[in-house]
């Protein structure tokens, strides 16, 4: 008889990486569950994703499905990485998704690292994404089925072996679905609602107080303007604002005015209208091709600025140096620096980077 397979979950006790856990058994893996116990600002360990609370539902849901349990100390590395990238990407001008930097350091390396070296053949996630292995033996990342939770945007940054590594089960399932199971295997998490904040941000998940507290000289005030340099009103610190930013101004207008610009040199925020905001061309750095390869250059592609936005056509044109430039068919208004460009080939995620630099149209 051929030895089980083993696949560590990553926990953090809630539905989806429960019903993860579930799943594999049900599908003959051997499973153990994994959870990372990750920075917090104060010593009751009050970052959501691994606070007390949230330990104790993993530990009873693993006690549920009869698999061995541990917790893993990761708190040092999410505060070198993560947290150090944040400040310093907000107190820089750009808006950084940490998600990201998380997924592709502390999940898809520490855990994986540590999860392979306790005997794991496979790292499974909770992400609504899709793994298949292609007819020369390659790994695709697509899409989940469910196109209100595809998560595949945030893991864009996995490589060929790391895919090969990876299981993640949820992609073929609505949340809804999820959470039916969560009912049938007599979870105690099925209705336990989802996290939508920053897990280290404290209590209201803001991410500007905590910039407050870690990188005061981000609350920085200076003049709003429009492009001519008219002075409109005043802002609290550029950190505390992103590109395409329409709400939270608190200017008099007639007409709604987006954050154009962040302008570092001046201390200036410059606002415009919906017609002067629209970005024709991206700069993208840090690209990772999930295929292993770059493809011929150029070519046209659906792209997604934001975890949230919607895909748009464009040019991709290779640039040397592994960045890429990417021309929108039609302007964008919500491009910024910081933020991931993904790249889809229909239900094919091609890879992505980000995005260091944006050009508005004339």
């Amino acid at each position: 008889m051929s030895k089980k397979l083993v696949v560590a979950v990553a926990m953090s006790g809630g539905v989806d990486s429960s019903v993860t856990a579930a799943l594999l058994l049900e599908q003959g893996f051997s499973v153990f569950g994994i959870m990372l116990r990750l920075w917090s600002e104060s010593d009751d360990n009050s970052n959501r994703c691994c606070n007390p609370d949230a330990v104790a539902l993993a530990r009873n849901v693993a006690s549920t499905l009869s698999i061995p349990f541990y917790v893993l100390d990761a708190r040092q590395p999410f505060f070198d990485s993560v947290i150090t990238q944040f400040i310093y990407d907000y107190t820089h001008n750009h808006t950084p998704n940490p998600c990201i930097t998380c997924n592709r350091i502390i999940r898809w390396r520490f855990l994986l690292n540590h999860a392979l070296s306790a005997g794991a053949d496979f790292l499974a996630t909770g992400h609504y994404a899709r793994i298949v292995q292609n007819t020369d033996q390659s790994f695709a990342l697509l899409k989940g089925l469910d196109t209100n939770k595809d998560q595949s945007y945030v893991l864009h940054t996995l490589s060929q072996k790391q895919l090969s590594q990876t299981k993640l089960p949820l992609g073929e399932f609505s949340k809804p679905e999820v959470r039916q199971l969560a009912h049938t295997y007599k979870l105690p998490v099925a209705d336990r609602p989802d996290s939508q904040d920053l897990c280290f941000a404290g209590a209201h998940g803001d991410y500007r107080d905590f910039l407050i507290r870690h990188a005061p000289e981000a609350q920085n005030p200076g003049e709003i303007v429009d492009q001519q340099g008219n002075v409109l009103g005043e802002h609290e610190g550029l950190a505390f604002y992103t590109i395409g930013q329409r709400k939270g101004l608190h200017i008099s207008s007639h007409i709604s005015l987006y954050v154009l610009q962040k302008d570092s040199s001046t201390n200036r925020l410059i606002v415009g209208s919906s017609d002067q905001s629209g970005v024709e061309q991206i700069t993208v750095e840090n690209v990772n091709w999930i295929a292993g390869e770059q493809p011929a250059s150029p070519f046209n592609t659906q792209v997604k600025i934001r975890y949230k936005a919607h895909e748009v056509p464009a040019k991709v044109h290779v640039i040397p140096g592994n960045a890429m430039q990417i021309c929108f068919a039609q302007p964008v208004r919500d491009a910024t620096p910081g933020q991931a460009a993904v790249l889809y080939n229909g239900e094919v995620c091609l890879g992505g980077g980000i995005i260091s630099s944006i050009s508005r149209r004339n």
